[in-house]
């Protein structure tokens, strides 16, 4: 395993720079509203939302196994954090994202970062769709300006009911602040490829709709509380004392209690950002036709969610939007990515006091946005014309995630995902039973036999099992068995197709020998591969069978079953 940044600067040149510069400030300033927008709405302050992009972006973007995925903190994590800051503090936020960050390098080093990519699909889906509903039902309040006496209750259906019960709070001009962002976002892109005399705002498709949006708000609210006028409209700098430096590096105590208390949040971020990470950096893969080390890459999200905390920042992971910027722009190396930190921390220290005049409602508005996009609506929609499994999948993970929290979700969607996996997986195993013949025509090898035909004895039955003998199939071995009417007097279990056993398939194989002892039913394994014999051999199969009923190829197991039937009365 190695950084992409030490692969990509073995062929960097002039050229390369040039777009890699453009890109990193056009994906910082990207980043820049979003990083406040994210730090709010999770409990934190914005300067915190906009470390965490500098810190952890430049981490990922020097140690990350993707040559263009940008990192930082995104809207996946919202729900989250708001949860453990609620529960736990900031200081238990802290822990767990430092506890995250060790899962996430253990997960690489130990280089299970391809087994994050067989999570099913629907269990993503299901995982961002609750998301954005929930992200969008936090923002409702700011987003209309609503007057709320006391805490807005922390669960979804008492949220919306705190909701229609003071809807009549609504402030006109919180509300236009922050439905006008959202339309303004939203047109964004149409208004900058409307046609112009001669072009001349074609540079404006560089410039971000939030960005945008928080301009035209932030000056127009400006000047309308200077005539008196939005005077409850409510800025960043009401609610919050903006800081423009960078806060000193301070490790939060650690014990073991609170390593008990944590596990499961710190588990719940580890996996979120996982997920998220890899699944931006095949979504690039696919753009640019790379291939990202996603063992590489989940070490260098560990390394950023270890360090963040320590500035004071959030958990972060890969960021699809920002990353998708970075490609359109023409970034093609992890130097885009350090360039956007270094932007973002030129923002940070030269404009940061500024950012206390952004109206919240125009944050609501951005982060009403972003869970549009990230709801993938039509996604979820054409899901639900799967089959009926995925369709169970998609709708639990969906209503865990909105009904009760993202820890819940992840714990059970996680075990939904090995159920599903295994059911697959014993379906994709087959028993056949044959009491005739075997057609030689479906045999490889069957012209170098001495056998013209593959005819089963009188008193012989052949169970062949195609596939993974495994407990998810070796119980229907057992009935399928337990069904046949008539005992034979010989067994062949043909294994050829099985590429593996597991403990519980090995012990219905040594009970089946056992029981079929007593019934006085001889059996005979056929086909076995090298590692399934291996396995065999070491838990005593041979002992147990015989290891002259091992038998390599079935026309072998078919003379040997004449012999058995000949020796007996």
């Amino acid at each position: 395993m190695k950084p992409s940044l030490l692969h990509c600067l073995k062929n960097y040149n002039r050229e390369t720079f040039t777009k890699d510069l453009m890109a990193g400030i056009i994906v910082g300033i990207v980043a820049l509203p979003l990083a406040i927008a994210f730090g709010i709405a999770s409990g934190v302050t914005p300067e915190q939302g906009i470390i965490t992009a500098i810190v952890a972006g430049l981490i990922i973007s020097l140690l990350g196994g993707s040559r263009v995925q940008i990192g930082g903190p995104t809207g996946a994590f919202i729900v989250i954090i708001a949860g453990i800051i609620q529960q736990y503090g900031i200081q238990g936020l802290m822990i767990a994202t430092v506890l995250a960050g060790v899962f996430l390098i253990m997960l690489g080093l130990f280089r299970l970062g391809t087994i994050i990519k067989y999570i099913p699909y629907p269990i993503v889906v299901g995982f961002t769709s609750g998301i954005a509903l929930t992200i969008f039902t936090t923002q409702v309040k700011d987003l209309l300006g609503l007057s709320i006496e006391g805490s807005i209750p922390a669960d979804f259906m008492s949220k919306w009911v705190c909701y229609a019960q003071n809807f009549n709070s609504v402030d006109g001009w919180s509300a236009i602040v922050g439905i006008g962002s959202v339309a303004l976002i939203a047109c964004w892109p149409f208004i900058v490829k409307a046609k112009y005399v001669n072009g001349h705002l074609s540079a404006l498709n560089k410039i971000p709709g939030s960005l945008v949006a928080i301009i035209v708000m932030t000056v127009g609210v400006l000047i309308l509380k200077n005539y008196g006028l939005a005077e409850n409209v409510d800025t960043i700098g009401d609610r919050f004392r903006i800081n423009a430096t960078l806060p000193a590096p301070a490790v939060p105590d650690i014990s073991w209690e609170v390593i008990r208390q944590l596990f499961a949040p710190a588990v719940t971020i580890a996996v979120l950002g996982a997920i998220e990470s890899l699944l931006s950096a095949t979504v690039a893969d696919g753009v640019i036709g790379d291939r990202h080390d996603s063992n590489q890459e989940l070490i260098a999200q560990g390394v950023a969610n270890l360090v963040s905390p320590i500035f004071g920042g959030i958990p972060a992971t890969g960021a699809i939007a920002r990353t998708m910027t970075n490609i359109n722009n023409g970034g093609r190396t992890p130097v885009a990515g350090i360039i956007h930190a270094a932007v973002l921390l030129l923002i940070f220290l030269i404009l940061m006091p500024y950012a206390q005049y952004i109206p919240m409602a125009c944050l609501a508005g951005v982060l009403v946005i972003v869970a549009y996009n990230m709801s993938g609506w039509r996604t979820f929609r054409q899901l639900l014309k799967n089959p009926k499994s995925d369709i169970s999948v998609l709708l639990i993970t969906f209503f865990l995630t909105v009904i009760f929290d993202l820890t819940v979700a992840i714990e059970v969607g996680l075990m939904l995902a090995c159920l599903l996996c295994m059911r697959r997986m014993a379906e994709t195993t087959q028993v056949s039973v044959l009491t005739d013949e075997i057609d030689p025509a479906t045999e490889v090898d069957f012209e170098a036999t001495n056998l013209e035909h593959f005819r089963i004895p009188d008193g012989c039955e052949v169970y062949e099992i195609n596939g993974p003998f495994f407990f998810g199939i070796a119980n229907r071995f057992e009935e399928i068995m337990g069904r046949m009417a008539k005992r034979p007097k010989v067994r062949i279990i043909r294994m050829r197709k099985v590429p593996f056993v597991d403990s519980t398939g090995m012990h219905n194989l040594q009970n089946l020998v056992e029981m079929s002892r007593q019934q006085g039913i001889h059996i005979i394994l056929s086909g076995v591969n090298p590692k399934v014999h291996e396995v065999l051999m070491k838990n005593d199969f041979g002992e147990i069978v015989g290891e002259e009923n091992i038998q390599p190829h079935i026309n072998q197991a078919l003379q040997r079953a004449q012999e058995v039937l000949t020796q007996q009365p």
